[in-house]
């Protein structure tokens, strides 16, 4: 807090030094890139078993407010293992002072639990200090009844919101609430949760998975469809 406070401060002095002269410096918008480091979302995605079940980035990934994560692939089946899962965000300015995002792990109504492992509402850590992942799931859908939901949910001050982008590459009943085309983001935000469905087994193709964070504490307007 004491670090975003010096920082307000010092912009102020700037915005009114440029006011005392009569104009706007060029460089003004560059101090406040200087000023404000943007918040980061991260993702960490990983095999335990099979990797050609855990597709597209994986390890870990930490990208800018605004900018959206590289798509994750879901395609467990009847292979060994399953695919290890877990979100934070990094925020060393705190911009997102007061909020709290969340991810709730669950089976479908009549699934096989043992698909969705760690189940349960887990707090999406926003850490000023560290790069922080929170707790990880692990998805191993395949041929056994259900599959997963996994719902993202937050509550902000600040009017912060989540993109999410879900897609199918196959069989779209593997991936319940999919959306139409990589690259569409729907928003979570005080409003609003979503809920995306993790079905996949031996049939075609699996599902990809996007987010991107969105602060309008960074003095951006949002970018988020849907």
């Amino acid at each position: 807090m004491k670090s975003f406070t010096r920082r307000l401060s010092l912009l102020a002095a700037v915005t009114a030094t440029a006011a005392a002269i009569g104009t706007v410096p060029v460089p003004l918008a560059q101090a406040r890139t200087e000023l404000f480091t943007p918040p980061q979302l991260g993702i960490r995605f990983n095999a335990d078993g099979d990797p050609g079940q855990c597709g597209g980035r994986t390890g870990d990934q930490w990208k800018n407010d605004f900018d959206a994560t590289e798509p994750i692939r879901f395609d467990t089946d009847s292979r060994p293992g399953g695919c290890r899962l877990a979100f934070g965000i990094y925020d060393p300015d705190d911009l997102l002072r007061g909020s709290s995002v969340t991810y709730t792990f669950q089976a479908t109504p009549g699934g096989d639990p043992a698909q969705c492992g760690n189940p349960g509402t887990h707090r999406m850590p926003i850490d000023g200090t560290s790069r922080t992942f929170g707790p990880t799931i692990r998805i191993d859908t395949d041929n056994r009844p259900g599959g997963c939901d996994l719902t993202f949910a937050l509550s902000s001050p600040i009017g912060m919101s989540i993109g999410v982008n879900y897609s199918s590459d196959g069989d779209r009943a593997q991936c319940g609430n999919a959306g139409p085309d990589l690259g569409l983001f729907s928003p979570v935000d005080n409003d609003r949760q979503i809920t995306v469905r993790i079905d996949t087994d031996d049939r075609p193709g699996g599902c990809r998975l996007q987010l991107r964070l969105a602060s309008f504490s960074s003095g951006r307007a949002s970018h988020t469809n849907g």
